[in-house]
């Protein structure tokens, strides 16, 4: 056992020299391998990371290189931690505004939390990834995202004959991890995968051809499985007592005079504190005066009523949402056609860490027969299925009104209304998108969907609705892939 275990720190000893012999060796030239030729790859990489990552917050790089991650994501605070001596002195000298330290990542023994902790390339050089994401767990706290960028195996010999020609640096002997290697050391090292996409099919600046194809080409189904670059988005798993949230059901209704009533009695109390928002938009059929006599038949019910802008359905739940007090935020449509009965469900799936954002689908029981229409039926499998490509993860029903996070999430979504090139009258795409944006953990949850039995849809004009959904997966393809 004792000579195995030397052979094995000896391995470890013997791998970390030779990336501090390579590494220190190009140290200086470092900085030029962002500019020029190999440019334009470091500027599309720059745009995928960044991408999950927001501006000013306190962000970790491992393994730093010269110190050019962190710039990428403009932190308020930034650390980098790297292997090689020689790096971190380029790295202190040109961003003396971050702090840089030397170790090795499976050394690491953090002392403080992030926001966001980057791995750019680095799992490829790792001598044990799985020990430097154990190592890493301290430094997250619940709301912690761990970005995560590794090359494609499919470019293996293409990468090696780069190196040979001096297109490319130099490196130690790789990792080729596919996804699914990724996925299970990510989960073995107490983390959970969250999203994750392929970009960069075209490394090298050709005038036009280039953008046009990484842009377009590359986020094609089965085109984009040989794309170079890898991102994954993990989380650590939370531990959490279900019980001690608090909850604000956000009810949007107009003209639901006759569901207002069913809506106050079947909403189950949940975790420590319910409170029910009906969000008035402009009815003309009493709505508001039934919400207030609920409120005087129920003053053990903590009831409220607030007057939305007549606008459309989205910017009416924008105004529940913003008067919310709780700690999550759920939709249950005024017609209720998803059972509040259901909501307990929901709860639980998100109380638990099981997602972070729980969306409904009815896709999975059988509807009764006037539930939906059979056209809307297959539309929204079809959308279904072209969005679940665009965001990388499965979404089975994009237009469930049920739809649950967390309200300090939900401050994070509001900040990227609008951002995305299209108006969503309805709001499900704008909480699909900020959610796939942020890294939250989508969890599909199957729910009844039952037929009206008082008032009449709002969802009309199907023809025009589509076109306008259209419209929407083609700004989420241009975002995204």
């Amino acid at each position: 056992m004792t000579n195995i275990f030397e052979l094995y720190k000896k391995s470890k000893a013997d791998h970390r020299q030779e990336y501090i012999d390579l590494y220190d060796a190009r140290a200086n030239e470092r900085t030029a391998d962002f500019s020029g030729s190999k440019g334009y790859f470091y500027d599309k990489l720059r745009e995928l990371v960044s991408f999950y990552v927001k501006p000013g917050k306190r962000v970790l790089a491992v393994n730093a290189d010269a110190g050019h991650y962190l710039t990428w994501t403009e932190p308020s605070y930034g650390v980098g931690i790297e292997t090689a001596p020689g790096l971190v002195d380029v790295a202190r000298k040109a961003y003396p505004e971050f702090t840089f330290n030397v170790c090795a990542p499976e050394e690491f023994e953090p002392e403080e939390q992030f926001d966001y902790i980057i791995i750019v390339d680095a799992v490829n050089d790792m001598f044990d990834v799985q020990m430097a994401l154990e190592k890493l767990r301290p430094a997250c706290h619940d709301d912690t995202r761990i970005i995560i960028t590794w090359y494609n195996f499919f470019w293996k010999p293409l990468l090696q004959a780069a190196e040979k020609w001096g297109m490319k640096r130099p490196s130690t002997p790789q990792n080729w991890l596919s996804k699914a290697h990724i996925q299970q050391i990510v989960t073995l090292a107490g983390y959970e995968q969250t999203a994750h996409t392929r970009k960069i099919l075209l490394p090298y600046k050709v005038p036009v051809l280039s953008n046009f194809i990484n842009n377009y080409i590359g986020g094609l189904p089965l085109i984009n499985h040989f794309c170079l670059m890898n991102l994954m988005v993990a989380r650590p798993l939370p531990v959490r007592d279900e019980k001690k949230f608090g909850v604000s059901v956000i009810v949007p209704c107009k003209d639901e005079a006759d569901n207002i009533e069913a809506a106050v009695l079947r909403t189950p109390q949940m975790g420590k504190h319910t409170e029910l928002i009906f969000c008035d938009d402009n009815s003309t059929d009493g709505t508001p005066d039934v919400v207030k006599r609920m409120q005087k038949e129920h003053p053990d019910k903590d009831i409220k009523l607030v007057n939305g802008p007549g606008i459309c359905k989205s910017e009416n739940v924008w105004t529940g949402f913003n008067a919310a007090t709780q700690d999550i935020v759920m939709i249950l449509d005024g017609d209720l056609t998803v059972p509040p009965e259901d909501l307990p469900k929901f709860y639980n799936a998100l109380a638990t860490g099981k997602g972070e954002f729980i969306n409904g689908t009815r896709s999975v029981y059988p509807m009764r027969d006037d539930a939906m229409r059979l056209a809307n039926i297959f539309g929204n499998k079809a959308f279904s299925m072209l969005f679940s490509h665009i965001l990388s993860q499965s979404i089975t029903d994009t237009l469930c009104g049920t739809k649950v996070l967390w309200r300090k999430d939900w401050l994070r979504v509001r900040d990227l209304l609008g951002t995305w090139g299209i108006n969503d009258r309805w709001g499900d795409y704008e909480l699909i998108f900020g959610a796939a944006r942020l890294g939250l953990k989508h969890q599909d949850l199957p729910v009844r969907y039952m037929e009206r039995v008082h008032g009449e849809t709002k969802m009309t004009g199907r023809l025009k609705n589509a076109m306008v959904m259209l419209r929407m997966c083609m700004a989420a393809f241009k975002k995204f892939k």
